[in-house]
């Protein structure tokens, strides 16, 4: 008896458990194109430097909020030359998310390359959200 007992109880527990978990289907019908600015390494705020220059060796895409404004950092690590740039394919406000879709561009063939490391990252400023950010 004691062992159905407890049985019941584990098997109750993890009903409890697994049913507050939930997916939330992200549904892109309604594209919003929002407004944004992508900002100049002089104009980033302090504490966005400084996550920038902690995280720059790797690939990263991470957010800040500061309450007014939230800020999309996205870094493509360390890249052996100088030269590229990145090109934003696609920001826009979806029906429970918020998607920015960015490409890595090469140096071109005709310009004159750094031959120093470099570390292509893009920081875009816009009215603060509560949705979440789905990087790609």
């Amino acid at each position: 008896m004691k062992k159905w007992t407890i049985g019941l109880l584990l098997v109750s527990m993890m009903a409890v458990f697994l049913g507050g978990c939930s997916l939330t289907k992200v549904k892109a019908d309604d594209v919003v194109k929002p407004e944004y600015t992508v900002m100049k390494t002089d104009d980033f705020p302090e504490e966005v430097a400084d996550l920038i220059e902690e995280n720059k060796e790797k690939e990263f895409q991470m957010t800040y909020q500061d309450g007014e404004y939230l800020y999309l950092l996205k870094g493509y690590g360390k890249q052996e030359t100088g030269g590229y740039s990145i090109q934003i394919a696609d920001l826009s406000l979806w029906d429970n998310a918020i998607h920015l879709q960015t490409t890595l561009i090469g140096p071109d063939r005709d310009q004159e390359i750094k031959e120093e490391p470099s570390y292509p990252t893009i920081v875009i400023k816009m009215e603060y959200r509560e949705e979440p950010v789905i990087f790609e």
